[in-house]
């Protein structure tokens, strides 16, 4: 008998969820590029794009990735997504900031870097474009922040653009459609366990 109301009641809930979801999506009729900003302190910025470049591709979709800051060409991620046939994948960094200790150095690379960002945020051809780790970029002030921007804001209609990284700085913050903060709450990092194959690389 009790099992029944809670059931009961659950349907019940369930029926005016559904009502006030249906409604939404059928107020929701607009179609655009949008700007995805994945940004804060926690792990799975990249990876959460990443996730998108794996959706964009299975809708037939061409992506371009242009991966700033980091230096690596042996992440699990290029050596899958690098040879699909629609994905143009850049690695267009020197390493992070502390490896490379050079601010002059970093300010060249990102320009050389966004120069190919520039490229894709132009083209309608691609579809999603990731630009990882680009927030470093703008906060660090390699690259003038209003120029990013408006190359983003006047990309194509239908493009969708994924910026990733810390601290992104406001005006950006401001221009997205989509904001999401990752909080750190726990790092197997913090307990002496090394990046690993398959979920860091």
């Amino acid at each position: 008998m009790i099992n029944d109301e809670i059931n009961t009641r659950h349907q019940a809930r369930m029926v005016r969820k559904k009502a006030l979801i249906d409604a939404a999506i059928a107020r929701n009729d607009k179609a655009q590029g949008l700007l995805l900003v994945l940004t804060g302190n926690g792990k799975g910025k990249s990876s959460s794009a990443f996730g998108m470049v794996g959706r964009a591709l299975g809708h037939g979709m061409k992506v371009g990735v242009c991966q700033f800051i980091k230096s690596r060409t042996d992440t699990g991620e290029e050596a899958f997504f690098g040879a699909h046939p629609l994905c143009e994948w850049h690695v267009l960094g020197d390493g992070f900031t502390w490896d490379t200790q050079d601010r002059s150095a970093d300010i060249a690379s990102a320009e050389r870097g966004w120069t190919v960002a520039e490229r894709m945020l132009a083209d309608p051809s691609y579809q999603l474009v990731v630009l990882d780790e680009l927030t470093y970029l703008l906060s660090y002030h390699y690259l003038d922040h209003e120029r990013v921007l408006d190359a983003i804001s006047q990309r194509p209609a239908m493009q969708h653009v994924v910026v990733t990284g810390r601290a992104a700085i406001e005006p950006l913050l401001d221009l997205a459609d989509t904001v999401t903060e990752m909080l750190d709450v726990k790092h197997a990092f913090q307990a002496g366990i090394k990046a690993q194959p398959g979920i860091d690389l």
